[in-house]
C-alpha cells in the first residue's frame, strides 16, 4: 500500500487522510492552521478568524452525493454529524405526501449543517486512525521534486517540505485549495503550468447567521427556500441546532451592494423575498453580522497538457481540481468523489505517469460534466442580474422546469437527482415524460412569467437606500470567493446541455 502525503486541512484534505487510511493506507496531512476543529460548534463557527478558508462562514449544504459517500465510507463520520445536530431532509418531502418511492430515491437526502460540523465529524474520526498523522502549524514551504520520465518533460514530486524538516511519500495529494501555493512551487521547480479554464460570475453573496427561537427545532416547509429574482435572490439555509443562514446575492456592478452590509438594510431587503420574510418572522436571534463575499468563479485546473502530464508523483482533489461558484451547491461532493478515487487507487503505482493521466482521465470523465453545468447556469444568472431583463423564448420554458416542479412530484424528482448528482441534466431534463409534464403545466398558463418573487426595480431601491446606509462604506473590500461552499440551490434551471460523458463517480 501507500504513503499518502496531504497538502491543507479543509475538507478536501481531511476526507482524503481518513479515507486513504480506511482503504489500508498511510497518510500524514500538513495543515498551515495551529488549531484543528472542535466540537464547540459555536465557538469555533463564529469565533475562530480562519483567513485562508474564507468560504467556512458561508452557508453550506451537503447535497445526496457527498451524503452517499459519507454513509457508505465513513458511517462513522455520518452517525457523528447527526449526533452534533446535523438535520436530513429528503427533496420529495416538499409535497405533503410523499409520492410512492422509486428506486433512487433515498440518495434525494440533504444533509442540512454548517460545515463546522463535517469538520468536526472527520477530525474526530482522525484523531482514532492509527494510520494518520496531522500535523496541524505546519504548512509545506516546498515540494521535493526530481526530473520526471523524459517522454512527457514532467517533474516527479517525491515528497514535501516544511520549516520543520522533509518528508517523503509515494503520493502527495494536492487539497489546498486554488489558494494553497502549489502551483507556484510547481512552477519553481520548472513544471509546465496547468490547463486551467476559469469563468467568472459576477455574482456577490451577503448572509446572516441566527437561531431559531428556543422549543422551534425546525423552520417553514414553504415557501421554497430560494427566489430569484431578475436583478437579486435570496436562499434561507436551514442548518444545524436551530441555526439558519439567510443568503440575498445581486450582480457585482449593482450600485446597491455595498448597503448590504448593514444588517438592517439586509434585513429589510431580506423580507422582500417570501423566503426571506418566512423565516425571519419567526422572531429568530441574529447571531453574525453580514458576511459578504464575491470575486467568484468557476475554475477547472488540469495538470495533464497534450505532451501529457505535467507533473507525476503528485494528484490534486477539491478545488485544487475544481473551484465552482455556490449557485449549485456542488463544492463538497465533488471533493468527496475526488478524495475517495484516490483512496481507491493510491496502491497502482501513483509515481507514474500513467496514474497521473489515470486520475486526470478520471476527473475530466466524472467532475468536469459538472464544472460545465455549474458554468452554464451561472452564465445564465448572471446575464439576467446584469441586464434585468424579461425570461422568454427557450430561457422561460427551462425556468418554468422549475416552477412546475414545486407542484408535480415526478418533475421534483427529476430536478433532484439533478441537484443531488444522481444523474446528468442532459439525461433527466431530456426525458420525454418530463419534458410533457413540463409543458401541459407550461400551456395551462399562458401568463406565466418566471421570477416574479420578490420585489420590482423601484422597490429594491427604497428597501437598500433607508436608514443606516449613510454610515457604510462605498465598496469595503469584499474577500475572495468561497473554496467549498454549499451554498445556494440552484435558482433556475439552465438550458439543457448536449448529451455528455458518464458522470459515474465510482468508474
Amino acid at each position: 500500500m501507500a504513503h499518502v502525503l496531504v497538502i491543507g486541512g479543509g475538507v478536501g484534505g481531511l476526507a482524503t487522510a481518513l479515507l486513504a487510511a480506511r482503504h489500508g493506507h498511510t497518510a500524514e496531512l500538513f495543515e498551515r492552521d495551529t488549531r484543528a476543529p472542535g466540537t464547540a460548534l459555536d465557538r469555533d463557527f463564529f469565533g475562530w478568524r480562519r483567513p485562508t478558508v474564507p468560504q467556512a462562514v458561508q452557508p453550506h449544504v451537503l447535497l445526496g452525493a457527498a451524503r452517499a459517500v459519507l454513509r457508505d465510507e465513513l458511517p462513522d463520520v455520518y452517525t457523528e454529524m447527526l449526533a452534533l445536530g446535523a438535520r436530513e431532509r429528503h427533496e420529495l418531502d416538499w409535497f405533503e405526501v410523499r409520492p410512492a418511492a422509486l428506486p433512487g430515491d433515498g440518495d434525494l437526502v440533504m444533509l442540512q449543517a454548517r460545515r463546522i460540523v463535517l469538520e468536526s465529524a472527520l477530525t474526530t474520526a482522525l484523531r482514532a486512525e492509527a494510520g494518520v498523522v496531522v500535523r496541524y502549524g505546519e504548512p509545506v514551504t516546498a515540494l521535493t521534486t526530481v526530473p520526471g520520465p523524459a517522454e512527457v518533460a514532467a517533474v516527479h514530486v517525491t515528497g514535501v517540505t516544511t520549516e520543520a524538516g522533509s518528508y517523503e511519500g509515494d503520493l502527495v495529494v494536492d487539497a489546498g485549495g486554488r489558494r494553497g501555493g502549489v502551483e507556484r512551487r510547481l512552477a519553481e521547480a520548472g513544471c509546465r503550468p496547468p490547463v486551467v479554464e476559469r469563468h467568472r460570475t459576477g455574482l456577490a453573496y451577503f448572509c446572516r447567521w441566527y437561531r431559531l427561537p428556543e422549543g422551534m427545532e425546525e423552520g417553514p416547509r414553504r415557501p421554497w427556500a430560494v427566489t430569484g429574482g431578475a436583478f437579486a435572490g435570496c436562499a434561507v439555509f436551514p442548518a444545524d441546532n436551530r441555526v439558519f443562514a439567510v443568503t440575498l446575492f445581486v450582480h457585482t456592478s449593482d450600485t446597491t451592494r455595498s448597503a448590504l452590509r448593514d444588517p438592517a438594510v439586509f434585513e429589510r431587503a431580506a423580507r422582500a423575498f417570501p423566503p426571506g420574510a418566512a423565516w425571519l418572522n419567526l422572531g429568530a436571534e441574529p447571531l453574525s453580522d453580514v458576511r459578504a463575499t464575491a470575486s467568484l468563479d468557476n475554475r477547472w485546473s488540469a495538470l495533464v497538457d497534450e505532451r501529457g502530464p505535467v507533473v507525476t508523483g503528485l494528484v490534486p482533489v477539491g478545488d485544487s481540481i475544481t473551484h465552482t461558484n455556490p449557485t449549485l451547491g456542488q463544492g463538497t461532493s465533488l471533493a468527496l468523489w475526488a478524495a475517495h478515487r484516490v483512496a481507491r487507487t493510491a496502491h497502482r503505482d501513483p509515481g507514474s505517469a500513467r496514474f497521473a493521466v489515470g486520475h486526470h482521465d478520471w476527473a475530466v470523465r466524472t467532475l468536469k460534466p459538472w464544472f460545465d453545468f455549474q458554468v452554464v447556469a451561472d452564465a445564465a444568472i448572471g446575464e439576467r442580474f446584469a441586464t434585468r431583463a424579461g425570461r422568454s423564448g427557450t430561457a422561460r420554458e427551462v425556468a418554468a422546469l422549475f416552477d412546475c416542479a414545486l407542484e408535480d412530484p415526478e418533475v421534483m424528482r427529476a430536478r433532484a437527482r439533478v441537484r443531488h448528482l444522481a444523474e446528468p441534466p442532459e439525461r433527466a431534463y431530456a426525458d420525454p415524460r418530463i419534458r410533457a409534464r413540463v409543458a401541459r403545466w407550461l400551456a395551462a398558463r399562458p401568463d406565466y412569467v418566471p421570477h416574479e418573487a420578490g420585489p420590482d426595480r423601484a422597490e429594491w431601491e427604497e428597501l437598500t437606500a433607508g436608514p443606516g446606509w449613510g454610515a457604510q462604506p462605498a465598496e469595503p473590500p469584499v474577500p475572495e470567493a468561497p473554496a467549498v461552499p454549499e451554498a445556494p440551490a440552484v435558482p433556475e434551471a439552465p438550458p439543457v446541455p448536449a448529451a455528455g460523458p458518464s458522470t459515474s463517480a465510482r468508474s
